[in-house]
C-alpha cells in the first residue's frame, strides 16, 4: 500500500488544531492510514484532573474503531509545530495492540517500525500463553499454615515409558536445627510434561525449591543463591 506522509502529516496538523490542551499549551495531533485506505486522526484532549488528560493516540484509535476498525498501517504524531513527535510509551502499547509490529512510525530521519520503537512487546499471544497453559493447582486448604515453609524437590519419572516431572513438598526447610519428627511429606504432585510447571505448582508452596535431574544431580530453582550442598541454579530449558 502507498503511504502518503505528506498528507498524513497534514491530517495530523489539522487534528492538532482541535487539540484541548488548557494546562500544557501543549496540542498534540497524530493521524493514521489503515489498511482498508482510510484516515484516521486523533487530537490530545486534557483535564483538570491532570491523570485522566487523553493522548492524541486515544482519539486516534477510538475513531478507528467508531469507523470500522481494521488495522493500522501507518503512523504521524505532530506537535504545535506541525513537526514530528514520538508516541509517549502508553500510546506506543496502544498503537501495538491496533497496528501491531510492522506499523511504521513517521520520524525526523524516517519512518521508523513499531517493533523498533516498542521491542519486546506484550501483546494477545502472551495472555494466549497463560490462559492455554494448564492452571496451577493451589494449596489444598488443609495445607494452608504451611504456605512459604518446607522443601519442594522437583524430580523426573516414568509414565508410560515417556518421561515426567513430578514433585513433592517435604517439611524441612533444611535448617540442621529442624528434628527428624518435623520431617515428612506434605503433599505430592501431579505429573507435569516438563520441569518448569512442576517448579511452577512448588512456588505457589514455598520460596525452597530443589530440582533433581535423572543422575541425582541437584539444581536450586528456589529464591536467593543456591544453599550449601546444592552447587548450582536451575535454568528452565535444561531439564525440560
Amino acid at each position: 500500500m502507498e503511504i502518503d506522509w505528506a498528507g498524513l502529516r497534514a491530517a495530523a496538523t489539522d487534528a492538532m488544531r482541535h487539540a484541548y490542551a488548557p494546562y500544557s499549551d501543549f496540542p498534540v495531533g497524530a493521524a493514521a492510514l489503515v489498511d482498508d485506505g482510510r484516515v484516521v486522526v486523533g487530537c490530545n484532549v486534557e483535564n483538570a484532573s491532570y491523570g485522566v488528560g487523553l493522548c492524541a493516540e486515544c482519539g486516534l484509535v477510538s475513531q478507528l474503531h467508531m469507523t470500522g476498525g481494521g488495522r493500522l498501517v501507518a503512523f504521524s504524531c505532530v506537535d504545535a509545530t506541525g513537526g514530528p513527535l514520538m508516541p509517549c510509551g502508553r500510546c506506543r502499547q496502544l498503537l501495538w495492540e491496533n497496528g501491531g509490529p510492522e506499523m511504521l512510525v513517521a520520524w525526523h530521519t524516517g519512518p521508523l517500525r513499531l517493533a523498533e520503537l516498542l521491542p519486546h512487546a506484550f501483546g494477545f499471544e502472551d495472555l494466549e500463553r497463560v490462559n492455554g497453559a494448564a492452571p496451577v493447582p493451589e494449596v489444598p486448604n488443609e495445607l494452608a499454615k504451611w504456605r512459604g515453609r518446607g522443601t519442594v524437590f522437583v524430580h523426573p519419572d516414568l509414565s508410560g515409558g515417556e518421561t515426567v516431572w513430578t514433585a513433592y513438598w517435604e517439611r524441612s526447610g533444611g535448617s540442621p536445627a529442624e528434628s527428624d519428627a518435623e520431617k515428612g511429606v506434605l503433599e505430592e504432585g501431579p505429573n507435569f510434561p516438563v520441569a518448569a510447571e512442576a517448579v511452577a505448582w512448588g512456588r505457589v508452596r514455598t520460596p525452597r525449591i530443589v530440582v533433581v535431574d535423572a543422575a541425582g544431580g541437584l539444581a536450586w530453582a528456589g529464591e536467593g543463591a543456591p544453599p550449601e550442598g546444592i552447587p548450582v541454579t536451575w535454568e528452565e530449558d535444561s531439564n525440560d
